[in-house]
């Protein structure tokens, strides 16, 4: 268990240095878009973004997926 969270902790680090090292300017634009985005719309979409990892998770563990 710990072993796939140390993997998934890595490949998101992995993700986000690609967008990091290959888009920073677009990276700059995304966080100024985000920034007009009311608190309770990103909050929403942060629990959004939360459900949708849980069930891909879950389906994946299920071996569904």
């Amino acid at each position: 268990m710990i072993t796939t969270l140390v993997l998934a902790f890595g490949l998101v680090l992995v993700i986000e240095g690609l967008v990091l090292a290959l888009a920073p300017s677009r990276l700059e634009d995304l966080l100024a878009r985000l920034a007009e985005i009311p608190v309770e719309a990103r909050r929403v979409m942060g629990l959004l973004a939360i459900s949708i990892g849980l069930i891909i998770c879950s389906l994946v563990l299920s071996g569904v997926g």
